[in-house]
């Protein structure tokens, strides 16, 4: 009998199948799954001197439509107020240079990268 996967485990597995695809696309690792009161943020990166918050979506099946299709108003803001706490945090000004990248990855194994996916959401 063949044990199913939790969410988490799953999420996991393909947070990392997409940063690994970003480092080799040379892109710097900053952190992961960077958790505060406003939200989360899936991977931190560092594309030449611009910060990039990346969200990773997936679907096993992509009948449910695009796995980014599911980063709705409320995510986006979320992991833009998240961005701004966590700049706050690191003693970042707000004219750091950033942007959001979403990744979207399906059950047939196929990755989507958008750079510049979305701007911030107050």
């Amino acid at each position: 009998m063949r044990r199913k996967l939790n969410t988490h485990a799953i999420g996991d597995r393909y947070e990392t199948l997409a940063f690994e695809y970003l480092k080799a696309k040379g892109y710097r690792f900053v952190a992961r799954n960077v958790r505060n009161k406003c939200g989360e943020i899936d991977g931190i990166f560092k594309d030449g001197q611009t910060y990039v918050f990346v969200e990773v979506k997936f679907r096993r099946n992509s009948s449910y439509g695009n796995p980014l299709d599911f980063i709705d108003y409320n995510k986006r803001r979320r992991i833009s107020r998240a961005s701004s706490l966590y700049f706050k945090y690191r003693g970042l000004g707000m004219d750091t240079p950033c942007r959001f990248d979403c990744i979207g990855i399906t059950g047939d194994g196929r990755l989507r990268h958008i750079r510049n996916a979305f701007y911030y959401t107050p």
